[in-house]
């Protein structure tokens, strides 16, 4: 039996430690980025070409981004494993629905999601435990679900980890994440990269992919 990995209770952990102050900086971190607003776009009208049916925000963290996809149409609910900023989101976005879960064990019925966005939420997952979470991420969609990923990019460099401010993170090479998520069954639609803005360290990651049949 494969023993479970720790990382998602630390994680946790941190999150909880530190929700007010991450929700306060979260609240508006979709704003003067008009190219992250495109993409989580571009993503609403993917999933609304495919037909009705619900979206999972995955490590929704304060809610922000879930509510910024209701208001682009879609019927979505999120999740996160902390139940600190969990209780921020349910009191910010009280008409949304938020659960407390783990990426890589949804109670969600297989085939159930048609879309699942991961908005910098696997980013604390250790690289060799990210197939595991594209398997999931497969089980619970819909044939032709749509998956965006949003992540650190490595800028040339190899996969590595770096002191994010509340715990361990990693940064990826954008082919290789899209390789691994391949693996798991998915097509890449398109791919955005942008360039770290006023205050980020880092260039940002987009991958917008489809469920293969």
């Amino acid at each position: 039996m494969t023993t479970p990995s720790s990382h998602p209770r630390a994680t946790a952990d941190a999150y909880d430690a530190v929700a007010v102050l991450y929700a306060e900086l979260a609240r508006d971190a979709l704003d003067g980025f008009p190219l992250d607003r495109a993409v989580l776009a571009a993503f609403a009208d993917t999933v609304r070409a495919a037909g009705p049916g619900p979206v999972a925000e995955l490590g929704c963290g304060p809610g922000s981004v879930t509510a910024h996809l209701r208001d682009l149409g879609l019927d979505v609910f999120g999740v996160d494993l902390s139940p600190a900023l969990l209780g921020l989101a349910r009191e910010a976005y009280p008409d949304l629905r938020f659960e407390l879960g783990s990426m890589d064990n949804l109670d969600v019925a297989d085939g159930r999601l048609r879309g699942i966005v991961s908005w910098y939420s696997i980013i604390h997952t250790p690289p060799e435990e990210v197939p595991a979470y594209f398997a999931e991420f497969r089980r619970v969609l819909a044939p032709d679900g749509t998956l965006l990923l949003a992540f650190f990019e490595s800028e040339g460099g190899p996969t590595a980890a770096f002191d994010h401010k509340v715990t361990t993170a990693y940064r990826w090479p954008v082919d290789d994440l899209a390789g691994l998520a391949a693996d798991a069954g998915f097509t890449e639609v398109g791919r955005m990269l942008r360039e770290p803005g006023e205050g980020e360290r880092f260039r940002r990651g987009h991958l917008l992919m489809r469920l293969s049949g």
